[in-house]
């Protein structure tokens, strides 16, 4: 006779009913063939006695049993393991606990290695540098929980809970083309705007529709390192071309396209990523008449248009774009924070439709209570008087944390004050390097970061993007502090 006695435990605190915690246990007992089949199990009054449980709780896990087909009833004799089940054939794993059986597949799948986890864990002690991210302790989180109350309580609520349309929630489309419109110079008309999760998104389902094996698109020598894996996992050739003070040379992606056939060139026209340059007027000009001319497309991703210091906004690309050509992606993310997936991708008609239904079968759709929330809270005002509290903030963090990497290590370092933005590219000396700044640096107790991303081309420009805006000027005087003292140690060696 089987131990039921030893071999079954129940959790009293747990709030699964203890009729299913014994089923469980029975169908594992089962799996892992110590009940074999056509096994009989104990009477019902009997198992009760043994395990100390009421009676009706083994009725209720045998008749589990019975539904999910572990086990058959058969009249006047009792309940027994069904006899027809299959072995389970399984390797024997041996010193080794349950949380620990799922680390490997049985299954062949496909990996690449252009991709890169995104989300490290942080130890709370530690200072870590970031690519220029808002703080998230300045989103107004008040007001955006005000306005996501009181899209709830009407009484249409229940219109938005099923499906809708792949194309985001109208509302907040119809929202966007006003918004957009006004502060970007677009002309656009709600069959423009596909709403994302993000300008991600965007980037990805572009990518998805412009670009197959060995296609080429034009990226600068320095680039967003999350757009370049995106276009290398589908397995496009990246064209790089060289960035100054003004931006992407234009006149090296005319060479490009007179040679082969360019299929899109990826710009982050208004802060450059990662060197925060600016792209010229005489070169967005240029670059609006290449795509025209060579029938390529440009995906402008307008990542922090809102964050200028030393002048209003420069219109994008897509607001000269009359012939089609300019796929334009943004996004909330920036300017409140991360969490909130809204973002945008505007494009020529046919290309939003196309973007939609393969945004279906990959998110079906987004968050339509989260979009009305930013509908209103964009049409109320509340995002421009949010943006215009911020950038007072971050203009004052840029300065403090310029000055002090000036004042206390720009004999290590060079950079220039970026215009806008929330980040720094800075130069190393050649007498140093990040490789050996970031071993030392943990020690004390400030973490650089995947430097390598900042130099996927193999340039060896010894430099890396440094953001100041998620800084408190308390942590920003730490942060220079550590990077002191991390650097001193190196040189004094």
């Amino acid at each position: 006779m089987f131990p039921f006695k030893t071999s079954i435990q129940f959790d009293r605190k747990c709030n699964q009913a203890l009729y299913l915690q014994l089923s469980n246990q029975i169908i594992q007992l089962i799996k892992n063939q110590t009940l074999a089949p056509n096994t009989k199990l104990p009477g019902s009054r009997t198992l009760a006695e043994q395990l100390n449980v009421h009676r009706k709780t083994i009725v209720a896990c045998y008749e589990e049993l019975l539904l999910q087909g572990w086990v058959e009833s058969i009249p006047k004799k009792g309940t027994f393991v069904r006899r027809n089940l299959p072995l389970l054939d399984q390797e024997k794993l041996e010193n080794c606990v349950a949380f620990d059986m799922k680390k490997r597949t049985g299954f062949s799948f496909y990996q690449t290695s252009v991709l890169r986890e995104r989300a490290p864990k942080k130890n709370k002690d530690f200072i870590y540098l970031n690519d220029g991210t808002s703080d998230g302790r300045l989103t107004p989180i008040d007001e955006i929980a005000r306005t996501y109350r009181r899209v709830c309580a009407k009484k249409n609520v229940f219109e938005h809970l099923s499906y809708g349309s792949t194309y985001g929630n109208d509302t907040l489309r119809d929202v966007l083309v006003d918004y957009l419109n006004t502060t970007r110079g677009l002309h656009i008309t709600k069959e423009n705007v596909l709403i994302t999760r993000g300008s991600q998104m965007g980037v990805w389902l572009s990518s998805q529709l412009l670009l197959k094996k060995d296609d080429s698109i034009v990226v600068g020598n320095t680039n967003y390192e999350s757009a370049n894996s995106t276009f290398l996992n589908q397995q496009a050739k990246l064209k790089r071309v060289l960035v100054d003070e003004n931006g992407l040379l234009t006149d090296e992606i005319e060479k490009l396209c007179k040679r082969q056939q360019i299929k899109a060139v990826y710009v982050t026209s208004h802060h450059h990523h990662p060197t925060t340059v600016t792209l010229s007027a005489k070169r967005r000009i240029h670059l609006l008449n290449l795509a025209k001319q060579f029938n390529f497309a440009i995906i402008e991703d307008d990542y922090d248009y809102d964050f200028n210091y030393n002048h209003a906004p420069i219109l994008p690309l897509a607001s000269h774009d009359t012939n089609g050509n300019v796929i334009y992606i943004g996004s909330v993310c920036k300017s409140v924070a991360p969490v909130f997936r809204i973002g945008y991708l505007i494009a020529s008609k046919e290309f939003v439709d196309e973007a939609s239904k393969l945004r279906g079968i990959v998110d079906r759709q987004g968050d339509a209570l989260l979009e009305l929330t930013f509908a209103d809270f964009i049409k109320s005002g509340d995002l421009d008087r949010h943006i215009r509290k911020v950038m007072k903030i971050y203009k004052q963090r840029r300065d403090l944390f310029c000055e002090l990497l000036k004042d206390e290590l720009g004999s290590f370092l060079q950079f220039e004050i970026p215009k806008g933005g929330m980040a720094v590219w800075a130069k190393l000396n050649e007498n140093y390097s990040w490789e050996t700044i970031s071993e030392v640096a943990r020690t004390h107790k400030l973490e650089i970061g995947d430097w390598l991303r900042y130099d996927s081309a193999k340039l060896e420009h010894n430099c890396i993007r440094i953001g100041f805006a998620a800084y408190n000027e308390e942590e920003i005087y730490e942060l220079i502090n550590r990077l002191k003292k991390t650097i001193t140690e190196i040189k004094n060696k």
